[in-house]
């Protein structure tokens, strides 16, 4: 497994217990921006969501060759690598923890890569299907999730100047806020991911989109944001939820309000 070029973690909300002014508030409402917590925290690939997860299956792709005597190699381009015919899945997983940008993480992630080929028997594109758990402490958020990952990524062929990921990403996940109003409780983040571009060999992410929607539940009912994501290269990409609109840093999960 390659490591990860990019890692943008979501910030996540600390469980603090305390009394006081600095007890969480068990009536408090989830705000606009405790709800963009949530989202840069299934974005961030420090956090390991969304944009790890990009980086992580374009390194794959990127090391997806034809092999001697037929088949193509997954993982490496050594003869003692992993041989992956087309139309066959194969089993991969990665296991990391650390600390990055304030964030401290662990997570653990499976992948199954199903190898699709073109008419010439080239590698075309590969469909992961992820699984995921982990948890992750931020300065604004703490939380403990998992969930799964669908995503296609293709331009695996060598004329392809780039690759191009498509697909969903779901993590469900108890949260605590430390800022605001402090709301605590249960979380669903989806993301649907539209021609999401990568470049080749960088695999910086230079353009794409996304639909972001974060729901759940607080102790003062339920709540549901959307917003859409628009990847301006640079590592930078723009969250708009309702009419708050968010410059994000993809490495870091840190971000303003516009």
């Amino acid at each position: 497994m390659k490591a990860l070029r990019f890692t943008l973690i979501i910030p996540l909300l600390l469980f603090a217990i305390s009394c006081k002014k600095s007890a969480n508030n068990p009536t408090a409402s989830v705000t606009t921006d405790e709800a963009m917590d949530m989202a840069v925290g299934a974005i961030s690939a420090n956090s390991f969501g969304f944009a790890s997860v990009a980086d992580n299956i374009s390194a794959n792709a990127q090391n997806v060759n034809s092999v001697n005597g037929g088949g193509q190699a997954v993982n490496s381009t050594g003869t003692a690598s992993v041989h992956q015919a087309c139309g066959t899945t194969v089993a991969d997983s990665l296991n990391f923890n650390g600390s990055n940008s304030a964030v401290t993480f662990t997570a653990f992630y499976k992948y199954m890569r199903t190898l699709n080929c073109n008419a010439n028997n080239q590698p075309d594109n590969l469909i992961n299907s992820i699984t995921f758990h982990g948890s992750f402490d931020g300065p604004r958020l703490s939380s403990t999730d998992s969930g799964t990952s669908t995503v296609t990524i293709g331009g695996l062929s060598s004329s392809a100047t780039n690759f191009v990921i498509n697909g969903t990403y779901t993590r469900n996940g108890a949260f605590n806020s430390k800022v605001g109003s402090k709301a605590s409780g249960n979380s669903t983040v989806v993301i649907t991911a539209s021609n999401v571009t990568l470049s080749k060999p960088g695999r910086a992410v230079v353009s794409g989109s996304a639909v972001i929607t974060v729901s759940g539940t607080a102790p003062s009912g339920a709540f549901n944001f959307t917003g859409n994501l628009v990847f301006n290269g640079n590592n930078q990409a723009t969250l708009t939820i309702g009419t708050n609109v968010y410059l994000v840093n993809l490495l870091t999960g840190a971000y303003t309000k516009k």
